[in-house]
């Protein structure tokens, strides 16, 4: 399998789309102002990501680009195979529901990825911190989940087969109309061959969000990712956090506490988020309890397709628009 990993890598080179430009560490430092703390955007397990102005850098004809760039901690959870699996896959693949890879930066020790930016940040922000401005309405919500699903079934059904490993609500990001599009692609996986059902590999992503049979045995099925998604649209429902200690005890694992609400519609509002203020439908509010209760079983081969889970949000989506709202 270790093999396996380094053909899908390049065999530890740089085999990017020739679209992507190869920017100077120098150039990215102009771009971001020598990096400066006002210019933060957030960290992960990479590293640190910076707002930046690209001029005169970029093919679409326009003098400025604001950039989102990423540069690699050598002290962080992710490092080199990251990088490079990311540039290797993401930069090969085009689609509305993905971020885009804009180049990246190989300089003296200095690795960068450089991406569209994202004006409204990732939904783990929109959802869940305090510094977010207002709350996202429930069209608004629906609109979001059904962007992620196509995002994800589309790297399901690609040639490839791509296990995105790490699905979660930090890695999804929203532009100005709050279309989603999916992010940070350092621990993909190609899917099994023909002949196997699973890869097996040690754990690697977000606890909290993983699939039982991948963090529990190592096995990781495409289906795997189908329970993240089902655990994000648990927290799009709640606007809660998928695992948070701070809770009352029995409600710091959010799909545990949760889920005998899921299954009764008249049960389901003592779960939905406050902020809503009762301004959603309960027809299409339990539809989506119905779906994460499917995606979320124990088996993996009994969770949807992403391309199952596509379809029934686009129908929960237009019918939503036809339901009255609760009032509370």
């Amino acid at each position: 399998m270790a093999a396996r990993d380094e053909k899908a890598s390049g065999d530890g080179k740089v085999v990017a789309d020739p679209s992507l430009t190869l920017f100077s560490f120098a150039e990215l430092k102009v771009a971001t102002k020598n990096f400066r703390p006002d210019a933060l955007l957030g960290e992960g397990g990479f590293g640190p990501v910076y707002k930046g102005t690209l001029h005169g850098k970029q093919r679409s004809g326009r003098t400025e680009t604001i950039v989102a760039v990423k540069i690699l901690n050598p002290d962080g959870a992710q490092g080199y195979a990251e990088w490079l699996r990311e540039i290797n896959f993401l930069g090969g693949l085009s689609h509305p529901n993905l971020t885009k890879l804009l180049g990246y930066c190989q300089e003296d020790g200095n690795l960068a990825l450089v991406y569209e930016f994202m004006k409204m940040g990732s939904l783990e922000r929109r959802l869940f911190r305090k510094s977010s401005t207002g709350h996202l309405g429930w069209d608004v919500r629906l609109k979001i989940v059904v962007g992620a699903a196509r995002g994800l079934a589309f790297l399901h059904n690609s040639n490839r087969k791509i296990i995105f490993r790490d699905f979660k609500s930090s890695n999804i990001l929203l532009d100005e109309s709050y279309m989603a599009k999916l992010t940070d692609f350092g621990l993909v996986r190609l899917g099994p061959p023909e002949d196997l059902s699973h890869v097996s590999t040690i754990f690697m992503g977000t606890f909290a969000y993983a699939a039982p049979e991948y963090k529990n045995n190592g096995r990781l099925y495409v289906k795997s990712d189908v329970y993240s998604f089902g655990i994000m649209l648990l927290e799009i429902l709640t606007g809660l956090r998928a695992c948070d200690w701070r809770r009352p005890r029995g409600k710091a694992n959010l799909v545990e506490w949760a889920r005998p609400f899921l299954s009764s519609q008249n049960e389901l509002w003592a779960i939905m988020d406050s902020r809503l203020k009762g301004k959603y439908s309960v027809y299409s509010a339990f539809q989506i309890a119905k779906l994460i209760l499917k995606c979320v079983e124990e088996i993996p081969r009994f969770r949807p397709p992403m391309t199952k889970v596509v379809e029934e949000l686009e129908s929960i989506e237009a019918t939503n628009a036809t339901r009255m709202p609760w009032k509370a």
